[in-house]
């Protein structure tokens, strides 16, 4: 039987072949991200992640600063997954650093504090290397120290491929410039995203990187506090017979095959509502429409 995320087709990540309907652990540890709000169940977010990987998703996204409470993202993959399947690609971040009591740190990691926060990554996770981390930049800085560093700990064997986030279409030049950039992990979804999104998703498109866009579904809704809905996605979700979500992740989906999702949550019956909207396809009218939210 045909694993469901399997539908969306595949991307080469690096080295490794991933599904393009992939999964994110931020929303395991808690009913909102990061400390906020209560705790998840540890048994419930265990079985999302069992599940997901029996669904065919074959790319995590994580980090070690993805803890809530009394919730880690990467124990709880670790307590889930491990020992890994060897087609499980785990994509990690470093640059922000919580304390910990979970408040964050008034500076982002110098390039010499990496090396800590890729090793914390690897104990928690219980691995001995990395498949990828992404470097988040913290506003238009200059990345090639930061970049530089990760290049070294390539080269020690505590990671594959190297990665960006939160960056623009300048910064995606610079790191490529440093070494090969494997994913840019950007906001992008239906009414948001950044001011230059379509410059960096065809810059992804023209050197082979994969695009991988976060709060697809949840818009600016985590930052605004409003969860109303365009009116292009409710009457395409109609139209479909989808749910709002579904036709966000299909949107993402749409944008091109090198665009991977990584959609979030922490009950069962979304996440088999998520991998689902890797069967949908839809049409340029129905892609402008939503462009155009």
């Amino acid at each position: 039987m045909t694993a469901p995320a399997t539908a969306a087709g595949s991307w080469r990540l690096g080295d490794r072949e991933v599904n393009r309907l992939g999964f994110g652990a931020m929303r395991l540890t808690g009913t909102r991200p990061f400390s906020y709000g209560e705790p998840r169940d540890r048994a419930t977010s265990i079985a999302v992640l069992r599940r997901a990987v029996e669904l065919g998703v074959n790319h995590l996204d994580t980090a070690s600063f993805y803890f809530s409470r009394l919730r880690s993202a990467n124990e709880l993959i670790n307590a889930a997954l491990a020992p890994y399947d060897d087609d499980l690609v785990i994509v990690t971040k470093v640059g922000p650093d919580r304390d910990k009591h979970g408040e964050w740190a008034q500076r982002w990691a110098r390039p010499g504090e990496l090396r800590g926060q890729v090793e914390e990554n690897l104990r928690q996770l219980g691995r001995d290397h990395l498949d990828v981390v992404n470097l988040r930049a913290q506003g238009p800085d200059p990345l090639t120290d930061h970049l530089g560093a990760l290049v070294e700990l390539r080269e020690a064997g505590l990671l594959r491929h190297i990665g960006i986030s939160n960056v623009n279409a300048e910064q995606l030049a610079e790191a490529r410039s440093v070494t090969d950039i494997v994913c840019v992990q950007n906001r992008h979804g239906v009414g948001t995203g950044t001011s230059d999104a379509d410059t960096v998703l065809a810059s992804c498109a023209e050197h082979g990187i994969a695009f991988v866009p976060f709060f697809a579904i949840a818009g600016d809704a985590r930052e605004t506090g409003v969860t109303s809905e365009p009116d292009a996605v409710l009457a395409i979700a109609a139209e479909r017979g989808a749910t709002p979500a579904q036709v966000r992740l299909a949107w993402t989906l749409g944008l091109g095959p090198h665009v991977l999702a990584i959609p979030g949550t922490g009950t069962l019956a979304h996440l088999e509502e998520n991998v689902a909207a890797a069967t949908i396809r839809l049409d340029a009218d129905e892609m402008r429409r939503l462009s155009a939210s």
